[in-house]
């Protein structure tokens, strides 16, 4: 069957339904929300009052942060109704989603009146975070059952790449294959199909690690600030760490997890971790449950100055206390190693009381997740799969057991008393050192009921930098490496410090464009890092401007901007593939492409205005040559004042699709994609596409129209205005001018056009004149200081 999925019904609206609807939205499918109609308005006729609960909620949701919505365009595209009215309705629906409330009886009576409208064929899943899904179909028809499985969204579903699939034993297995693709392509999930446990995988591997936690942090006498600080970025996982996770989640949803794990598995060795601490009991009980109730392990409290600070839970006597600096001499030693793995391993091997940490809390791990197998998964790699989507883990757990070595910790658990499962043994004694291993650039996993390495369902048609990077890698410089794809295809990846653009990624993009040219098809630029770019270097900036060194920082500007235009100006095709952040100078990087394929969550915005200066990487020449194409399309001062804005404003779109809204992706040329996991494949075969068709260098622009006078008038009036109004200050009228003088193309006396390198030229004086004001200078420190880079 050939389905197709363009309008998804969802039944429910609370904190998941609404979100969940908002992302089918995000990714273009119709959505038809439904929820109950009020008590108060069971008699009323008047659409409004009886839609009240759905639409409440649908507002509750777009207007929280995050938003759940890649565009407010996209809202229309979700129609709220109510049960009693409205659930006919969903005979035109390709997928029911059920979304109420975590009660049997209720799912069941929601299923009973779906089925007297569900056309046959169509899915019908419900997501549920613990409930046996099995349970779920009784009484239903044989198609209804046949249709049916357990989806399970992590929340908030737009952000969280998981997606847990439970079927029964009715399920057929056509309708799990077609969920894990559409899932995984279309909604951009890592899709893991669980068997039908208790918390299913994520969070049964997931809560175990924190509950372990909980009681360590009794055992060891550590604090809130020391937990987080071992368990956050230096461990690859995320800056929220532990107990600011907690916060964050509910520690009455953790509770709720972890009492359903120890009722419903008895059996667990491993059941007495999953009993609620006394310190956790109480802080239930004193409705400390984290950012819901406003405390939990952090409280936001405001000083007499009326300045905010954050005061830490102290774990003994369950006071809130001034948060307090960690030192340990393992952390302060892993900050030396860039290498992840290299690091963990590193961490384990400490000799003060972080080391002693990391080996329990890995050891428990490793332990527990080895008697997981067969019990909820047969295959090794979900569980890791499981826990990087849905708990942002880096490393999953058997991965973190790979790089320790598995043989060497096996033996390093059985001094602490803990003994793994009989087949990791079994795994080494069969000549299978490790958990995973790569060859021919296609990475395999360990199976146990063959006790062989077996390919990763799926992976063989992806391509993974990781993966690949070992055996094709064709150059490398202290910054970047240079990937073969295949198929004449090369890829360059930065990996510097937040992927910030320096001397060494400049030198990697000329040898990048160096090499294609001579013997390649096209050239990707595309990397695994967390972000695609921060943008350039400001140390290095700073450095040249506080020196006063403006010959070398005229130097470095026109690297910067030849660089940019070999990206645009090269006989090869060029695509950049941009993911989470790409500022400044990863902002312009993707303006001089041939064609950008973003991710859904790219948040580009050329940000220079907050550090006191203008884009001068070609950014501003750029959006001088964006606004000459439009101008025939309208207004031309109203397309000036729109381009002059978005620069000004250091606007960044919060989404792929909002960076078309803002001028920094084409219409018609650059492409989003939901599936990261897709991203670099499908960059690939855009560029080997736009070579195929017959690809010829571009001719440098000599025909940009920009208004001189004309522009520089609203510009100069709209600077002073904002001034004299104290909305601006007198260096930021100073910014916005020198911008919209490059804009403008000066004070010429006429529209008229120039060719790229006029307004480059222009672009970079300005640039350095910025970099001699005191003001601009103040700002450089502080973002050397503080590391943020301001902006709207």
């Amino acid at each position: 069957m050939n389905r197709k999925i363009n309008k998804v019904a969802v039944l429910g609206s609370g904190v998941m339904g609404s979100r969940i609807a908002c992302h089918f939205a995000n990714v273009g499918v119709e959505v038809l929300l439904l929820d109950i109609v009020p008590k108060e308005a069971t008699e009323s006729n008047n659409p409004a009052e009886r839609n009240k609960i759905v639409n409440d909620a649908l507002q509750f949701a777009l207007k929280s942060n995050p938003s759940p919505i890649y565009s407010k365009s996209y809202i229309s595209r979700i129609t709220t109704g109510n049960f009693d009215d409205d659930l006919p309705k969903i005979a035109d629906c390709d997928w029911v989603i059920e979304v109420v409330i975590e009660r049997l009886d209720i799912k069941q009576q929601v299923f009973t009146n779906v089925e007297k409208y569900r056309k046959p064929g169509t899915l019908i899943t419900s997501n549920t975070s613990g409930i046996p899904i099995h349970l779920m179909t009784e009484g239903r028809s044989e198609d209804f059952q046949k249709h049916f499985c357990g989806t399970h969204f992590f929340n908030p579903p737009r952000y969280l790449k998981l997606l847990e699939l439970i079927p029964t034993p009715k399920t057929d297995s056509a309708v799990i294959e077609f969920l894990e693709d559409y899932g995984q392509r279309f909604l951009g999930k890592t899709t893991v199909v669980c068997k039908d446990t208790p918390a299913f995988i994520a969070n049964r591997i997931g809560v175990y690690s924190i509950m372990s936690l909980f009681h360590t942090v009794s055992e060891m006498g550590l604090t809130v600030e020391e937990v987080d600080k071992m368990t956050g970025p230096v461990i690859g996982r995320p800056k929220s760490a532990t107990f600011r996770t907690c916060d964050v989640v509910g520690l009455d949803t953790l509770v709720h997890v972890a009492n359903g794990v120890k009722d419903n598995c008895p059996n667990d060795e491993a059941n007495s971790t999953f009993t609620i601490p006394s310190y956790i009991t109480k802080m239930v009980e004193n409705n400390w449950l984290g950012s819901k109730s406003k405390q939990g392990f952090f409280k936001k409290v405001k000083g007499d100055d009326g300045s905010s600070e954050i005061l830490t839970l102290d774990l003994n006597t369950l006071e809130y206390r001034k948060k307090s600096k960690v030192k340990f001499a393992t952390l302060e030693m892993a900050k030396t190693i860039d290498d992840l793995k290299t690091r963990t391993a590193a961490l384990v091997k400490g000799q003060d009381k972080a080391g002693e940490f990391y080996r329990k809390s890995f050891y428990g791990l490793f332990n527990y997740v080895s008697n997981r197998i067969p019990e909820i998964t047969d295959a090794l790699y979900k569980i890791d799969d499981a826990l990087s989507a849905g708990f942002g883990w880096q490393l999953g757990p058997f991965t973190t057991w790979d790089a320790l070595g598995v043989e060497k910790t096996i033996a390093k658990m059985e001094e602490a008393g803990l003994q793994p499962n009989a087949w990791v043994k079994e795994m080494i004694a069969a000549g299978c050192p490790s958990f995973y291993k790569v060859e021919n650039g296609i990475k395999y996993f360990y199976d146990i009921p063959s006790k062989s390495y077996q390919v990763i369902p799926g992976s063989e048609n992806l391509l993974s930098l990781e993966v690949i990077r070992a055996e094709k890698t064709l150059w490398k410089n202290s910054g970047t490496t240079i990937v073969d794809l295949g198929d004449g295809i090369i890829n360059l990846e930065f990996h510097t410090k937040m992927n910030t653009i320096g001397g060494e990624v400049l030198e990697g993009i000329n040898k990048a464009i160096d090499m294609a040219e001579k013997e390649y098809k096209g050239l990707v630029i595309s990397n695994d890092g967390d972000n695609f770019s921060a943008g350039a270097n400001v140390g290095m900036i700073f450095m040249m401007a506080v020196e006063q060194e403006y010959d070398e920082l005229d130097f470095a500007i026109r690297a910067f901007q030849n660089t940019m235009m070999r990206v645009r100006y090269s006989s090869i095709p060029v695509v950049v593939a941009p993911h989470n952040l790409a500022l400044g100078g990863g902002c312009e990087m993707c303006l001089h492409a041939d064609k950008v394929i973003a991710h859904a969550e790219t948040y580009m915005g050329l940000v220079e205005f907050g550090v006191g200066v203008i884009p001068g990487g070609g950014g501003t020449k750029e959006f001088a040559l964006r606004a000459s194409d439009e101008y025939g399309d309208g207004i031309r001062l109203n397309v000036l004042r729109n381009r002059f804005l978005t620069v000004g404003q250091a606007q960044v779109a919060t989404s792929g699709k909002e960076a078309f809204e803002l001028g920094y992706l084409r219409e018609g040329i650059d492409e989003v994609i939901v599936s990261r996991a897709h991203q670099l494949s499908y960059a690939k075969q855009a560029a080997l596409n736009l070579s195929n068709k017959g690809y010829t260098m571009p001719v440098k622009r000599k025909d940009i129209k920009v208004l001189g006078k004309e522009g520089l008038g609203i510009v100069y009036v709209g600077a002073h205005s904002m001034k004299s109004g104290n909305y601006i200050s007198e260096h930021d009228q100073l910014i916005s001018e020198k911008l919209g003088y490059v804009l403008c193309g000066g004070d010429l006396s006429a529209p008229t056009e120039v060719t790229e390198q006029y307004l480059l030229d222009m672009e970079r004086k300005a640039f350095l004149e910025l970099c001699t004001e005191k003001l601009t200078l103040e700002r450089l420190q502080s973002i050397i200081t503080t590391g943020k880079v301001l902006r709207n």
